[in-house]
């Protein structure tokens, strides 16, 4: 899969217009097709409307997510039956268990999953204290999320032993929220927290976990741009301290993108309403360009 294509995600599981859903015309008025060598196969025809709470699922604007996976499903299959590698321009991380259900649905098996994000993830219908769906999305993956969205992406799409957290850092939050931590699972994910990066040393660190899911097989690449501290990235809507710097960020992608098993990547939650001069966007367009 030598061509990558660029595809256009525009949601936010706030479920109003605006946001992140602004970010995939941002990106692309910035170059980051052109800085990816990219085909670039423009937005799919995707929102999130609404801000009420599905009483089943728990999720904002529930149906419009179910219908974002089932779309998103469709054109990531499309793209790697093509042989060609697609590149999500989100939006928010609603797209991501989409991403994963039309990746399986060509390989044939679970995908492994690189996610850089500064959060876990593991949210679900009762824990998220927003409903966001943009909390739950390593749940979906797992199977362990609500179960209308689970089944909206086919079932499972990753195992927890193929499934690397990496840049985390909301183990208060989430545990004060209830929320099921990764050693809660029967076989708990490969772990990789801003803390356990630089105490192992991000270079070696990230390095590691390339070879690990690359010797696995097939895997995925998502970024949450709020990975990055909340000082070096404000342009995203849950900020957080003591995150990666771009160099780090650098040193984490790095082996990552160039591992022989990638087949694919998303990017999500950079909010140009956040960003009126766009320096955040063109600094990641940059870094990504690296």
């Amino acid at each position: 899969m030598d061509v990558t294509v660029t595809i256009g995600v525009p949601v936010d599981s706030v479920g109003r217009s605006g946001g992140t859903e602004l970010a995939p015309a941002t990106l692309r008025e910035l170059g980051l097709p052109e800085a990816l060598g990219a085909r670039d196969e423009g937005d799919l025809a995707v929102r999130i409307r609404g801000e009420e709470r599905d009483p089943s699922t728990g999720i904002v604007a529930s149906a419009d997510v179910l219908a974002c996976t089932t779309t998103i499903r469709a054109a990531v299959a499309a793209a790697l039956a093509a042989e060609e590698r697609p590149f999500l321009i989100g939006g928010c991380c609603a797209e991501l268990p989409g991403a994963l259900a039309g990746a399986r649905d060509v390989l044939g098996a679970p995908l492994g999953l690189a996610h850089v994000d500064g959060h876990l993830d593991l949210y679900d219908g009762d824990t998220s204290t927003t409903g966001e769906a943009a909390d739950m999305p390593i749940a979906v993956a797992l199977g362990i999320g609500p179960a209308a969205w689970v089944e909206a992406a086919g079932g499972t799409t990753t195992i927890p032993e193929r499934t690397a957290l990496v840049g985390f850092r909301d183990r208060v939050e989430s545990i004060a929220d209830g929320m099921r931590q990764p050693e809660d699972l029967v076989r708990p994910p490969l772990l990789y927290g801003a803390e356990e990066l630089r105490r192992q040393g991000i270079t070696v660190a990230a390095a590691e976990l390339a070879a690990r899911l690359d010797a696995a097989g097939p895997f995925w690449l998502h970024l949450d741009v709020d990975v990055l501290d909340e000082a070096v990235f404000p342009a995203t809507d849950y900020l957080q301290p003591d995150g990666l710097d771009w160099e780090e960020l650098a040193a984490v992608l790095a082996p990552l993108a160039a591992a022989d098993q990638l087949v694919g990547a998303s990017l999500a939650c950079y909010n140009p309403d956040k960003d009126p001069g766009l320096e955040c966007g063109r600094r990641l367009v940059a870094a990504l360009a690296r």
